[in-house]
């Protein structure tokens, strides 16, 4: 290897580092920081307290399709909401919603009176207004920055979802070994109100520019994305990806509590270790060329996954729990990042908010579906076996789709 070679890696991850300190980008992702550590701080204390209350697997799985489920209906009219509408009054309105939901469930718990099926409910309102806000959020990076600069913008993004990964759950385990589950709730509550304020500074009043090309239809984008069989390949490996695998952190409350009999220290740390993982692959991915084909990697990586899932499913020990957690973070994110930075760098301006609610729309309506058909088959089986279902179709699914995904043309670039 030459010295430019060398050099090359720690040149790609200066430039990117670089991004952190311009001031709306800089702003953006602190503020992105803050709100996700209140949001893994719910999504940690959430299955703990649904099994506190005596919620089977099952519910849990419910719960997870109850809050991810709402993408089959509703994310395509998300992303025609973020290329036609005012995405600062998306954003401040369906956030302003999710912010309600932790205060009831701190409200119901002070009072004695929460229950399974109302813990439900709120993830299902929160699903919905996920389902139609998230395009609305995840094109903003793509419009503060520049073209070029856009995966190393969806590798920093990563890179605080996997630290607020890390702290999140940390701070989960605090507040409910402390106060309890309430605390890890009201923590959620406020960190919505940093990120909303962030939305109405930085986005521009007005509906998107993409709305002044005339009528878009709901379907335009998923057309004119699934002609192209590189974007089609990426939405349909994270789309596996997330159905087979990511079931892997929907049970591992279960795992954790009724196979590996630990506790919710045990439960923290795994989830917390899925963030440390997380967060070294967005930061490997910074290193890399923005020019460079990434299937490979992310199709890799993808099999990785499902391979961590078998041995997480295998594993007889607690301890080693959180070692497997790391290396599929690591992979999730690598592969996902990866899928999601070549989507939006081909996607034209004018459908991009469609081009985000596709990539949701395989990764949450992967949760959802997995999360369910997860919970039935450990209903039925037990959990161990269910995950050893899901890692084979996973290894199956991506060794099928591999070879045609990187056989087939990479899409000329659009503006």
């Amino acid at each position: 290897m030459n010295p430019d070679e060398a050099r090359a890696p720690i040149s790609a991850l200066g430039a990117s580092l670089a991004l952190l300190r311009t001031r709306r980008f800089g702003t953006f992702w602190f503020a992105t920081l803050l709100s996700n550590i209140g949001t893994w701080a719910q999504q940690v204390a959430q299955p703990w307290l649904l099994l506190s209350l005596g919620a089977s697997p099952f519910l849990i799985g419910l719960d997870a399709f109850a809050m991810s489920a709402p993408v089959f209906l509703l994310t395509l009219a998300g992303g025609v909401l973020a290329d036609r509408a005012d995405r600062r009054r998306v954003i401040t309105l369906f956030q302003s919603v999710q912010m309600l939901c932790p205060v009831l469930v701190v409200a119901l718990l002070l009072a004695g009176a929460i229950e399974p099926w109302m813990v439900i409910v709120l993830s299902l309102v929160i699903g919905v207004t996920d389902a139609l806000s998230m395009p609305s959020y995840q094109s903003i990076v793509p419009s503060i920055v520049e073209r070029g600069q856009i995966p190393a913008g969806i590798a920093l993004n990563s890179t605080q979802f996997n630290l607020s990964r890390i702290l999140g759950p940390a701070l989960a385990g605090v507040l409910m070994a402390s106060v309890g589950a309430a605390g890890a709730y009201a923590v959620s509550a406020a960190s919505y109100l940093p990120f909303i304020l962030v939305a109405l500074w930085i986005l521009p009043p007005g509906v998107a520019a993409a709305a002044a090309g005339g009528r878009q239809h709901l379907f335009a984008g998923a057309r004119e994305i699934s002609r192209q069989p590189a974007l089609r390949g990426a939405l349909i490996t994270a789309l596996a990806t997330s159905a087979f695998c990511a079931p892997l952190v929907t049970f591992c409350p279960v795992l954790v509590k009724e196979v590996l009999h630990g506790d919710v220290g045990h439960f923290s740390f795994a989830v917390g270790a899925f963030g440390a993982g997380g967060l070294l692959g967005a930061i490997t991915l910074l290193a890399i060329d923005p020019a460079r084909d990434r299937r490979p990697l992310a199709s890799s990586l993808a099999l990785a996954y499902a391979a961590v899932v078998a041995f997480s499913a295998l594993d007889p020990w607690a301890w080693a729990l959180p070692l497997l957690f790391g290396l599929a973070g690591f992979a999730m994110t690598a592969s996902n990042a990866s899928a999601n930075a070549l989507l939006q760098g081909s996607a034209p301006a004018r459908i991009r908010g469609q081009t985000v609610s596709l990539f949701m729309l395989a990764m949450r309506g992967g949760v959802a579906l997995g999360g369910l058909a997860t919970g039935l088959v450990a209903g039925a089986l037990g959990v161990r076996e269910a995950l050893l279902l899901d890692a084979a179709l996973a290894l199956a699914a991506h060794a099928v789709l591999r070879t045609r995904w990187l056989r087939s043309p990479l899409p000329a670039p659009t503006s």
